[in-house]
């Protein structure tokens, strides 16, 4: 089971393109593309809901304690 986490290497602001953008297995900047056009036809709606998301969103786990990865100890 896939999880939705806010990228630590892939990021520009907060990193939540990126994990969506692997989350979906897509180009980041295709999905920060479709971020901006919408943040600019919306009003201001989606950066409100951007905010929110990365307020909410945990960070990918670094070393190998995800929750889809097994520990592995070399």
């Amino acid at each position: 089971m896939r999880k939705l986490y806010r990228s630590v290497t892939d990021k520009q602001i907060s990193g939540l393109c990126g994990g969506i953008a692997r989350f979906f297995g897509t180009d980041p900047t295709i999905v920060r593309l479709i971020a901006v056009v919408v943040a600019l036809c919306s009003l201001g709606t989606t950066i409100a809901l951007y905010l929110v998301a990365s307020l909410i969103v945990p960070k990918e786990p670094i070393g190998g304690f995800g929750y889809d990865e097994p520990f592995t100890h070399y």
